[in-house]
C-alpha cells in the first residue's frame, strides 16, 4: 500500500516531493519539488535533462511527470493533470479496475475525481487550462491520492504541458549499484542545476506508521485475551481434575507427563481455533476494507486485500494452536508441582 500510495519503486528520483508535500510553483522564486535549481534559478528543459538520463549507462527505465492546474465543468477547485513521458506502470501504481492509458486520447482517474464529475470507467470528461480544453476517455480508476484525489493521468501527447518543472523516475539494471549510479548521474547534471538522490522518493507515512503500530498493539491485546480465556478454562478443569491427578500421580506419572496431559486437552481448541479464526479473519478484512474506502470516497487496489500469503496464512492458523499452548502452561506446570498426597486429598 505505501508504494501503491507514494509510487516510490524508483531507484533513483529528481526533483520529487516527499509523499506528503505537493510539487513547488515551478520556475522563478519559491520551494521546487524536491532537490532542484536554487531560489531564483529558471528550471531546466525536462527534455535535456531526460536526455542525460537517457544516456547514462545502467538505466534500465525512466519516465517524468508535470503537472497542471486545470478545471473541470461542474467540479469545484482545482484538478491536477499529470501528463506522463515515458512508461511509469512499472513505478507502483496499482489500478482499482480497468487498466492503464496505453495509447493518447486515454487517461486514468481516482474514485474521487470519478465520484465529483459523476463518471466511470468508459466515459468521458473534459479539461480546460484556460482557453484550451482537452476531452479523454477514462479507461481506469487509478489509486492516486495526491491532490486529495482530483487528478487526472494521462500521456504527454494527449495533454502537452508548457511546465519546466518536472519529476523523473529512474529504476537501473539489476546489479547496478544505485548510489555510485547517482553519483555519476550528478556529475551529468551538475551543468543543468538538478540533483539526483538515490531511494525511494520518501519515507513512510506517518499515517501509514500509526495504523500499523495501533494493529500491532491491538493484535497483541487480542492474542493476551485469548491466552487468559484459554488460561481461565484449564485453571477451572485442571482443579475439577486434581483429585484424578492424584490417582495418576500415585500410579507413577511423572511431572513432565502431567504438563503434557494438561496441554493435550487444549490442542484440539487451538487447532480448530486457528482454522477457524484465519478463514474468518480474510473473510471480515476484505468485507471491511472496502466499506472504510467507500465512507471515505476511495477505493482501493487488488494489492490492498492480498497482504498474505499461504505460508504466512498457515502460520496464523499454527498461531492459534501457539496461544492454546501457552495459555495451558502456567495450570499444567501447577498440576505437575502438585504433590500425590495433595490431590488425593482433594475432593
Amino acid at each position: 500500500m505505501q508504494i501503491a500510495r507514494d509510487h516510490d519503486s524508483a531507484d533513483v528520483t529528481i526533483g520529487v516531493a516527499g509523499p506528503d508535500r505537493e510539487p513547488g510553483p515551478g520556475p522563478g522564486p519559491g520551494p521546487g519539488p524536491g532537490p532542484g535549481p536554487g531560489v531564483g534559478t529558471p528550471d531546466p528543459d525536462p527534455a535535456a535533462v531526460a536526455a542525460v538520463v537517457d544516456a547514462r549507462p545502467g538505466t534500465r527505465a525512466h519516465y517524468r511527470t508535470t503537472r497542471t492546474p486545470v478545471t473541470v465543468p461542474g467540479v469545484a477547485g482545482t484538478t491536477s493533470v499529470v501528463s506522463f513521458t515515458g512508461d511509469a506502470t512499472w513505478d507502483g501504481y496499482r489500478m482499482v479496475s480497468g487498466r492503464w492509458f496505453t495509447r493518447p486520447g486515454e487517461a486514468v482517474a481516482p474514485t474521487p475525481f470519478l465520484t465529483a464529475t459523476g463518471t466511470r470507467v468508459g466515459d468521458t470528461v473534459t479539461v480546460h487550462d484556460g482557453d484550451k480544453a482537452v476531452t479523454v476517455r477514462i479507461v481506469g480508476d487509478v489509486f492516486e491520492m495526491s491532490n486529495d484525489g482530483m487528478v487526472v493521468l494521462t500521456d504527454a501527447a494527449t495533454f502537452p504541458s508548457d511546465s519546466t518543472t518536472a519529476e523523473h523516475h529512474i529504476a537501473v539494471e539489476p546489479g547496478t549499484d544505485v548510489t555510485a549510479y547517482a553519483e555519476g548521474l550528478n556529475a551529468a547534471l551538475k551543468p543543468l542545476g538538478v540533483t539526483a538522490r538515490p531511494g525511494p522518493s520518501g519515507q513512510a507515512s506517518d499515517t501509514i506508521i500509526l495504523i500499523n503500530s495501533l494493529t500491532a498493539v491491538l493484535t497483541l491485546m487480542l492474542v493476551a485475551v485469548a491466552a487468559m480465556g484459554v488460561l481461565n478454562a484449564v485453571v477451572l478443569d485442571t482443579r475439577e481434575r486434581v483429585h484424578d491427578l492424584g490417582v495418576h500421580k500415585a500410579l507413577g506419572m511423572t511431572p513432565r507427563q502431567t504438563i503434557a496431559m494438561v496441554i493435550a486437552s487444549v490442542v484440539v481448541i487451538g487447532v480448530l481455533g486457528g482454522g477457524i479464526g484465519v478463514p474468518v479473519g480474510v473473510a471480515l478484512h476484505r468485507w471491511v476494507l472496502p466499506a472504510m474506502g467507500t465512507s471515505a470516497g476511495i477505493g482501493l487496489p487488488t494489492s490492498a486485500f492480498t497482504v498474505q500469503d499461504p505460508p504466512e496464512l498457515l502460520l496464523l492458523g499454527l498461531g492459534g494452536l501457539l496461544i492454546a499452548i501457552v495459555g495451558a502452561l502456567l495450570p499444567a506446570t501447577w498440576a505437575a508441582r502438585t504433590s500425590t498426597s495433595t490431590a488425593l486429598r482433594t475432593e
